[in-house]
């Protein structure tokens, strides 16, 4: 938002500096981004003149070769200009040969295709005066030939570039920030007075401009004015009003055009003006969109129209997209002799979808999306219809149309505040008649019982601060104008809160250094993801894809939050492999979001990902990545875990769009226990259609409910490595083919720990896998080899032998398995 001083102070009267403007905003809640002094510096040789005559350039069909006399009975001077905003006869600043202007540039005689230029014609923006670089600047005729340029241009301005946030929309205009202004500094706020302007009541006349006016859609426009006005003459505006206008950064078009953005930037209300010549059949419709209706705008863009959009429109077309932009078809240019004057409440929401999905953002879509003030429309219309008059003469025809009323989008409900609250709330007290000043100064109404002090005050806002709703909101509004500068200093007792002692934290941390250990590149990402991902990643009917849809996405492809972590990793693979970055691994620590027994639960997740085969070249291979390595490095992450967990128990992913099946497993349930998760191989064929990713990648996802860090935290306990010899034993059993390798180790696990005695057992591992040859049909071996080991002397053959016959006995008791001998 562009404010400009000179413009501001005309409403804002006060002692107070600049410099004190500028080091309150920000206190106030106002950042300011940017000043910007506009104003011409001293320069030499730049000059009022007057264009004489112009004719084509010879040799560029884009530039004008102009004459431009700067002073009277000296022959004029040759100069090549490219706008094509001046006639013979207008008064221009003219840049001669030796000037110096802003940016240290330097104009001298120089040939543009082969014709000597005698200078420059120069624009607002090159003077710094304004905003505006698309023409030159055109100077009223009163100002004689050869006047300095600094004579006619004698006060700088000063341009603050303000940051508003979305619920301040009533700071989004001069008087509103001016009402700011003055509540901090103790000012006067000063509005323009509204000359009262009879209409001339003829009826006859009134209908040869507009006939009817109708709301079809008045849920989506609680409140419509019109104001009919005939006989006006449009011209170029005044200078003052082109000043105002080109201050902010924007271009002057014509009297009754700048009368409505002027009036726009002074009060936050849009309005827009109808050339009533272009209105067929003399009437105008609020009404939904036909779908596929065809507008043009006034940039001069085709739009096609949904029936959800809001428009206004004549007997045949429609005129405007209803606080977007108008059309082509009905503006007001120099032929126009008669307006209809528009001011209007539309319902926000309407306004922001019908902006976002055409794309298109304007200072009044950006005003109406956030909420106008429901009781400023008509002080709005009345202010642009007397300018308009003033400026461009004319009378107004019958009364004002006003259908509907936006005082039911005004909430007056009185707030209960309560002063000991707020003292305790904001850490220090504050006299009462202080308070109530300042709650005054920005226009509350505030009732207080004097009988009873301590019962709770009654404040009631303004129609153009809606945003304010409970008491805490109060308490803002109170420091934000009394001044975070004066709370006064005090020692703060707060217990303090040691984030890296908390067990995420130290997982996250562990995990971080665990994955970068094993060559993984940490990615950040964002939580938002699109349907299509939804849809492959789980399924369309998985209940996931509606419950996280987000009810109003501010991007086409940030619609859902994503519920794991891997489809934005294959992002990632797929980035850097076109850009032919060979990184091959990825992971990521972050929130996901899944439905668990009918509840929407957030969830730590850790996700990596990893082409089979490394990708860069090196003089030395390295081994390719498979399910056993991405398996290996899950175990390891969920032996990092502050709390002692059951071993997983893995079983085979049989189908799925996202996991090649057999190639791929999954441990615990998230319905069940604390964690979930899943690695292996994912499905080449789907990957590749979806990512382009063709060669076989390989990843792993792990989920966890915050609750199991609240569980009791695991001690660790060193235990000095044992300095004597290890006895090995090899075990070979025959099972059926569809016993896991893993329930055999498992069970021998179990025996083990059933029979062992005086020496413990450092681990079980299966070494081997065989079936064929030598066995039946239906039939494996699985090969198991068992260290054994004690802390303080070195085992005997016989005792460890025992334990061997003991556990081979065990195992065939319990279960159908059988001992292969070779």
């Amino acid at each position: 938002m562009k404010i400009s001083y000179n413009w501001l102070k005309q409403y804002f009267k006060s002692e107070c500096s600049v410099e004190a403007i500028l080091e309150a905003l920000p206190l106030m809640g106002f950042d300011v981004e940017e000043t910007e002094v506009l104003g011409p510096p001293p320069m030499e040789q730049v000059v009022v003149g007057e264009v004489l005559d112009f004719e084509a350039h010879p040799n560029a069909d884009r530039l004008r070769l102009c004459r431009v006399q700067t002073e009277e009975g000296v022959e004029a001077h040759s100069i090549i200009c490219g706008a094509k905003n001046f006639v013979a006869g207008d008064r221009v600043a003219v840049a001669l040969p030796g000037a110096v202007l802003p940016g240290n540039f330097k104009i001298k005689r120089s040939k543009l295709r082969g014709i000597e230029s005698e200078g420059m014609l120069c624009s607002s923006k090159e003077l710094n005066i304004g905003q505006d670089h698309d023409g030159i600047l055109i100077l009223d005729r009163s100002h004689p030939l050869g006047t300095p340029i600094n004579s006619v241009f004698t006060e700088n301005d000063i341009i603050f570039h303000l940051e508003i946030t979305p619920n301040r929309v009533d700071v989004l205009s001069h008087i509103g920030l001016a009402r700011e202004l003055a509540a901090r500094f103790d000012g006067t706020l000063s509005l323009p007075e509204l000359p009262r302007v009879s209409a001339v009541d003829t009826d006859h006349k009134a209908n040869t401009v507009l006939n009817t006016v109708q709301v079809e859609a008045s849920d989506l426009c609680p409140e419509y004015s019109v104001l009919c006005i005939e006989g006006l003459v449009v011209a170029p505006s005044p200078p003052w009003l082109k000043s105002a206008l080109t201050s902010v950064g924007l271009r002057s078009i014509n009297n009754v055009v700048d009368i409505t953005n002027y009036v726009l930037l002074e009060t936050g209300q849009p309005l827009h003006a109808f050339d009533s010549g272009k209105i067929s059949g003399n009437t105008l419709s609020v009404r939904k969109a036909n779908a596929g209706e065809i507008i043009t705008t006034l940039d001069e863009k085709k739009h096609e129209l949904s029936d959800s959009m809001l428009v206004i429109a004549d007997a045949k077309k429609p005129l405007a997209i209803a606080g977007v932009m108008g059309s082509s078809d009905a503006e007001v240019d120099f032929k126009t002799q008669s307006i209809v004057l528009e001011a209007a409440y539309f319902k926000p929401s309407s306004v922001r979808m019908t902006a976002r999905r055409l794309g298109i953002s304007t200072d009044s879509s950006y005003r109406f999306e956030r909420g106008v003030d429901p009781l400023g429309i008509q002080y709005a219309i009345d202010r642009a219809a007397s300018l308009i008059l003033e400026l461009a003469g004319g009378s107004i025809l019958g009364a004002r149309s006003r259908i509907g009323s936006s005082d039911s989008q005004v909430n007056l409900t009185a707030i209960e505040f309560s002063p000991l609250a707020m003292g305790k709330f904001i850490g220090f007290s504050v006299e009462d008649s202080l308070i109530e000043s300042v709650f005054q100064s920005l226009n509350f109404s505030v009732v207080r019982s004097e009988d009873a002090p301590d019962k709770p005050w009654q404040v009631s806002v303004p129609s153009y601060r809606q945003d304010l709703i409970r008491s805490v909101d109060l308490y803002e509004e109170f420091i934000r104008i009394y001044g975070t500068d004066k709370i006064p200093t005090q020692s703060i007792q707060a217990r303090g809160i040691n984030v890296l002692d908390h067990p995420i934290y130290t997982y996250n941390s562990a995990v971080g250094a665990y994955l970068t250990g094993k060559s993984f590149h940490e990615a950040f990402l964002y939580t938002l993801r699109n349907v299509e991902e939804f849809e492959f990643f789980s399924g369309k009917d998985d209940p996931d894809s509606q419950h996280l849809k987000l009810d109003n996405p501010l991007q086409s492809d940030q619609t859902h939050l994503r519920n794991s972590i891997l489809p934005g990793l294959l992002d990632v693979l797929e980035l850097n492999h076109a850009r032919q970055n060979e990184k091959a691994q990825f992971f990521e620590r972050g929130r996901v979001f899944r439905m668990i027994d009918g509840a929407m639960q957030e969830l730590l997740s850790i996700g990596f990902i990893a082409w089979a085969k490394p990708r860069d070249r090196t003089w030395l291979d390295r081994s390719a990545i498979d399910f056993y390595s991405v398996k290996s490095y899950m175990e390891d992450l969920l032996s990092l875990l502050p709390i002692s967990l059951e071993a997983p128990k893995w079983s085979p992913i049989e189908k799925s769009t996202f996991w090649q099946a057999s190639h791929s497993a999954r441990a615990g349930d998230l319905s069940h226990s604390a964690y979930a998760v899943e690695v292996g191989l994912l499905n080449i064929k789907n990957i590749k259609r979806h990512w382009g990713l063709a060669e076989p990648i390989f990843a792993g996802s792990l989920l966890i409910k915050p609750e199991l860090f609240e569980g009791t935290r695991k001690r660790m306990r060193f235990q000095a490595l044992s300095n004597q010899p290890a006895s090995n034993k090899d075990l070979s059993l025959v099972v059926d083919e569809c016993v896991l390798a893993r329930e055999v180790q498992e069970t021998v696990e179990a025996s083990i720990a059933k029979l062992i005695e005086g020496f413990s057992c450092e681990g079980v591992s299966v070494f081997d896998v065989y079936s064929g040859d030598g066995l039946d049909s239906g039939k494996k071996s699985v090969s198991l080899s068992m260290q054994f080991r004690a802390q303080d002397r070195t085992l005997k053959d016989t005792e460890v032998n025992a334990l061997f016959e003991a556990i081979q006995a065990k195992v065939l008791e319990e279960t159908n398995y059988q001992i292969r001998k070779s």
